[in-house]
């Protein structure tokens, strides 16, 4: 049966979705936006401070659930200028040891609330 995971450490679901949902030894973690996860307001910066946060959301859930980058199987990046590919990719290396995840990127024509990347990812836990 599918258990939702749901964390303080990340945005609230803002809609009828779940912050990430366990199921058949699976974590399936929802897109992640650059919010803040105290005040809910979004980052600013560039496209390298949304990936940060975007990131450390994810984090966030990850350790609700027991599970850490490490366990991360594959991500999507949803990136609204293919330009900030290679800035994305900076702050996203640093948060992935080998082997990293499999991965798909890209380009969207608009995201929530207009931020510039938004990811999500399935993650391998270990029960």
């Amino acid at each position: 049966m599918p258990e939702a995971v749901a964390t303080a450490a990340a945005p609230a679901a803002i809609g009828p979705y779940s912050q990430a949902i366990k199921a058949g030894g699976f974590l399936f973690v929802s897109g992640q936006i650059p919010l803040d996860p105290v005040t809910g307001a979004l980052v600013d910066g560039d496209v390298r401070a949304q990936t940060r946060r975007v990131l450390e959301n994810l984090g966030g859930i990850l350790a609700a659930a027991g599970a850490s980058f490490g366990q991360v199987v594959k991500t999507t990046v949803y990136l609204v200028d293919m330009n900030d590919f290679a800035a994305m990719n900076e702050v996203y290396a640093s948060f992935f040891v080998a082997p990293a995840p499999a991965r798909a990127t890209v380009q969207v024509g608009r995201l929530p609330k207009d931020v510039r990347v938004e990811i999500d990812a399935v993650v391998h836990l270990n029960e």
